[in-house]
């Protein structure tokens, strides 16, 4: 039998430049303490998928702007021995079931995997391909740098914290929506949105803080959220709900004024053409009246 095919494999050190606007504001990116070396890794060539990857993006770029935006996001202004030890990140492209996820090496898990599926990746609109797979890797190599309190941390908080930073890149789907429906830690974007509720409530850093709080330590639900923010999560999940439905009822209530305001708009100007007086001119002397049986 013909052996398989042997991955193509590509390897660099981080560079410091990046083209991540969110590392490239007033703030940079933090650095870890150490530099991480950034791997790609194409388990088949002949997929559409890892075409359209490369048609799309440029695989060193996409990597570094994505490291360097989920340190922005998660330790802007910590010190470093906050961020984790990650020593490198690789990125494999391969046909697989679903999206994507991410693991640690089983020797070390200091050195991670990304496994995107290029199945997925032939299968998304032309017109978005760009955007979701940016999207896609954002997400992910979140989970190459968040803390997760030892491994009991809920896991649709940290879901919830990977769709936050993709949420902060504006890397936002269009499928994506508020809601309060359901459980806090349902996980991706539905616990996303509620952390940037928390982060606009609270203050600038929030979603920082509960991620930082889950380093070197066992989660403690209590503790955590009424440590940060006074409160504890299912009231601050009950107190987002209210929000949504306050911002909700007033968007209802502004939409119904401008309709009303459209509809006063067009009966007066009905009006005025109704009540305008019809013009009467003068030409050599000869007074012209408009026809309605008030002429000769």
């Amino acid at each position: 039998p013909m052996p398989p095919p042997t991955p193509i494999y590509f390897q660099q050190a981080m560079s410091s430049a990046t083209e991540d606007p969110a590392a490239a504001s007033t703030f940079p990116a933090p650095k870890p303490k150490r530099t991480p070396l950034l791997r790609l890794e194409l388990r088949d060539l002949s997929q559409p998928g890892t075409h359209s990857f490369f048609k799309h993006l440029s695989a060193s770029n996409a990597i570094e702007d994505a490291v360097s935006g989920v340190l922005y996001w998660l330790y802007k202004d910590l010190p470093t021995h906050c961020i984790p030890s990650t020593r490198s990140v690789t990125l494999i492209l391969r046909p697989m079931g679903g999206v994507a996820y991410t693991t640690g090496k089983d020797f070390d898990d200091d050195h991670k995997e990304i496994h995107f599926s290029t199945d997925y990746i032939n299968g998304i609109a032309e017109g978005r391909k760009k955007e979701e797979m940016l999207g896609v890797i954002r997400h992910e190599m979140v989970h190459c740098w968040q803390w997760n309190a030892q491994g009991s941390a809920p896991g649709g908080l940290i879901e919830g914290i990977a769709d936050w930073v993709r949420l902060k890149s504006g890397f936002v789907p269009p499928h994506w929506k508020q809601e309060s429906d359901g459980d806090w830690d349902a996980g991706y974007q539905h616990t996303g949105y509620f952390l940037e509720y928390l982060e606009k409530t609270f203050g600038e850093g929030s979603v920082r803080k509960i991620n930082d709080g889950l380093r070197g330590q066992k989660y403690k639900d209590g503790e955590l959220w009424e440590n940060l923010f006074g409160k504890k999560v299912e009231k601050l999940w009950e107190d987002y709900g209210r929000h949504l439905r306050n911002e909700k009822a007033d968007e209802e209530a502004k939409r119904a004024k401008e309709e009303g305001e459209k509809k006063d708009e067009a009966t007066s100007d009905s009006k005025s053409s109704e009540q305008t007086p019809e013009k009467i001119t003068r030409s050599g002397g000869n007074i012209h009246y408009p026809r309605r049986g008030l002429g000769p």
